[in-house]
């Protein structure tokens, strides 16, 4: 009888454990993270860049979303049109001034589930060293084992719509468009030194 208590006691211990798990941090892949940035140019075509991502960390709870993190930076640097003229173009002071101003930057301040693999991520935004609050639709692709790696990944997708003109960065509006589309997607793993712990 005392046996069976004891298999009891260790049988919820670890269901309670199981429920309360911590969140999970994984660090963003460089190689496999685009955040790509479009607008429109006197209506006529739709020109996109990638900014390389420089760090980024993501702290997921799948059982409660709201203990969940994101914050990343982005160098411009490493901004890539495919037009090096207009590179450095975008890297003027009149528009993203990338002397003055070298990073962009997120940090979430909430992160909120909308059922089934979507998430509404609100942050902290600042680029021309202005900071304005940011809301992603974001999708969980998948979360599990890499099967490269052999450590916990997840992968996202996220979408957002920003007005350039309130990061002060409206050189030209409107015939360049204010509406700058941002999508993003990103694999993030857990670090093999803390996955090994």
């Amino acid at each position: 009888m005392r046996s069976f208590r004891y298999l009891l006691l260790a049988g919820l211990m670890t269901a309670a454990m199981a429920t309360q798990a911590a969140p999970v941090t994984y660090k963003m892949d460089p190689g496999h993270t685009l955040v790509l940035f479009s607008w429109n140019h006197f209506g006529y075509s739709n020109p996109t860049a990638n900014i390389g991502l420089g760090d980024g960390t993501i702290v997921f709870d799948d059982k409660d979303p709201s203990k969940s993190s994101v914050n990343v930076t982005l160098p411009l640097a490493d901004l890539d049109t495919h037009v090096s003229k207009l590179d450095e173009h975008l890297k003027k002071p009149d528009f993203l001034d990338a002397d003055k101003y070298p990073t962009i930057t997120f940090k979430s301040t909430k992160v909120q589930a909308e059922g089934g693999n979507k998430y509404k991520v609100t942050g902290d935004l600042t680029v021309h060293g202005v900071t304005k609050p940011v809301t992603l639709d974001a999708t969980l692709n998948k979360s599990g084992e890499h099967p490269m790696l052999k450590v916990p990944t997840v992968g996202f997708d996220a979408v957002t719509t920003i007005k350039r003109s309130e990061f002060g960065v409206g050189a030209y509006v409107p015939n360049i468009s204010d509406d700058i589309s941002v999508r993003i997607t990103t694999e993030a793993s857990v670090p093999k030194t803390e996955a090994t712990k």
